[in-house]
């Protein structure tokens, strides 16, 4: 009896590092595939961050909803920086420690997305951030970062090749006084050159604030034909306000990052009207493409206050997110996946991160909204 006791207790020893091995596989396969967004979740940009991961959790709890990939659940976890740059940072670099990524999602502001790569904590973590959310020049093209829509310059530059078609170049500029504006500075003034029209006045605002009377005033003064915005949702906003309440008559355009529905249901129907933007994602009322129906479909059933016109952007990012993670048969980091991307239909809008340099789409069009808070297409 002692004999075989001993017999079977040194098999249990010679079993142990197996049965480890074993073990120790069985909660990789079952463990979750965790995603994070350092966004602004307060502060006057807060509008903007919200309306992207209500987007993105959209997508990403549809994707749950249908068995996730490869059976592994996606956990989408936040944290908020107030679209502070050393905070995007910081933050960032914790929830590497704290949460280990596969990627991060919709990160708000060309200040703060530069800030990560100046950092090189993107780099280093091999950690792809899909839908930056900036167009600027200095974020485009940059290692690991994934912009799902046109470029600023991009949007300027068809803006004013439209203006000089019209015949209208007389044109004013307001625009924040950080990164963001100072790209679409640069934009403005190579295609002005190019396009014959001239700046009447170039006017920034401080970086996350709404003080703009003094865009206002410089604009009145000025009496430019149409007004240009490079200014994010709030600043917006209150130039609009205060630039009709004060009687100012030019067409005014804004830059694609702007909600618009924030912006109708805060001025209401009448002082929004006549507001033009850029269109560089999917409008709801495109039904024609699948995307939008899809998105609009999903949207109906979540009864989520912060979906709004800006919320397509993260859905985007989150379903090129996802369609990279599928292809990458692990579910593990999808870097290699993103990179190679060539073509790819999410549904009538196409993402091709294969030119150096270029953003995943080159779609600019424009819109306007018209009575009643209808927009024309």
């Amino acid at each position: 009896m002692s004999s075989f006791r001993l017999c079977f207790g040194v098999w249990l020893l010679a079993l142990a590092p197996i049965a480890a091995t074993a073990f120790a596989a069985l909660p990789a396969q079952a463990k979750e595939i965790v995603v994070g967004q350092v966004a602004p979740f307060s502060g006057s940009q807060a509008v903007t961050g919200k309306a992207i991961h209500a987007g993105a959790k959209l997508y990403i709890d549809h994707v749950n909803g249908q068995g996730g990939i490869n059976g592994q659940q996606i956990r989408l976890v936040t944290r908020d920086d107030a679209q502070k740059p050393q905070e995007t940072v910081r933050l960032v670099k914790s929830l590497v420690q704290e949460e280990a990524p596969v990627a991060l999602l919709g990160t708000v502001g060309t200040d703060n997305v530069k800030a990560l790569i100046d950092d090189g904590v993107l780099v280093r973590s091999s950690l792809p951030l899909v839908g930056a959310v900036s167009g600027a020049s200095a974020v485009i093209g940059a290692p690991a970062v994934f912009v799902v829509k046109a470029s600023y310059h991009d949007e300027v530059s068809r803006l004013f090749e439209k203006l000089s078609n019209l015949t209208i170049t007389r044109v004013g500029l307001v625009y924040q006084d950080d990164a963001l504006g100072q790209d679409v500075l640069a934009g403005a003034d190579k295609a002005a050159a190019n396009r014959g029209i001239q700046l009447l006045a170039k006017v920034g605002y401080p970086r996350n604030t709404t003080e703009v009377s003094t865009a206002v005033i410089e604009m009145l003064k000025a009496e430019p034909q149409a007004i240009f915005l490079g200014a994010t949702t709030a600043a917006a906003i209150e130039f609009v306000r205060q630039y009709r309440a004060r009687g100012g008559l030019a067409t005014i355009y804004g830059l694609s990052i702007i909600d618009t529905q924030q912006l109708l249901t805060q001025l209401g129907p009448e002082t929004a009207r006549g507001f033009a933007f850029s269109v560089v994602l999917p409008l709801e009322s495109q039904h024609t493409l699948a995307v939008n129906r899809e998105y609009l479909k999903l949207k109906a059933g979540a009864q989520n206050p912060d979906l709004s016109a800006r919320s397509i952007e993260g859905f985007i990012a989150a379903k090129a997110l996802v369609t990279a993670l599928r292809q990458n048969s692990s579910a593990g980091n999808p870097l290699r996946a993103l990179q190679s991307m060539r073509s790819q239909d999410l549904g009538g809008y196409m993402l091709d991160f294969g030119t150096p340099g270029r953003p995943g789409s080159a779609l600019v069009d424009f819109a306007m909204i018209g009575s009643g808070g209808r927009i024309i297409h």
